[in-house]
């Protein structure tokens, strides 16, 4: 049975073409998506200087108030996908300090209602007052 050869113009155009179409695809979506602006409240030190506790807000689109809290490594900046382990609906702070036996302290606002609460984050206990 003779093999035949495909053409480069045709094996090109079958390559570039769908890769063309889903790169558009894409981006046109990216652009339908809001973004996300992250606000930086408030930066402590871990007395170990490992890590730093930050407060900070995410806004996406059309979205309620709220105050979050993670680590991350001493002086980064918080990555825009940052897992917290505190999130409040509420713009109110969190009054974050760090305790003589290096556990986080935070204190939740009354009334505000709760999306997460972890006990400790990074092998750091977490106490909410």
């Amino acid at each position: 049975m003779p093999q035949t050869k495909m053409p480069p113009a045709i094996l090109l155009a079958l390559t570039i073409g769908p890769a063309l179409a889903i790169g558009m695809t894409l981006w046109f979506v990216n652009d339908l998506l809001p973004e996300c602006i992250v606000s930086e409240h408030q930066r402590l030190t871990a007395p170990d200087s490992q890590f730093d506790l930050v407060t900070f807000s995410r806004a996406c689109g059309a979205t309620e108030a709220n105050i979050q809290a993670a680590l991350v490594p001493q002086g980064e900046e918080i990555p825009f996908d940052a897992a917290s382990f505190v999130s409040v609906a509420s713009n109110a702070g969190l009054e974050p300090a760090w305790n003589a036996n290096g556990d986080i302290e935070l204190t939740l606002p009354q009334g505000a209602e709760i999306y997460r609460q972890d006990d400790s984050v990074a092998g750091i206990s977490v106490i909410y007052r």
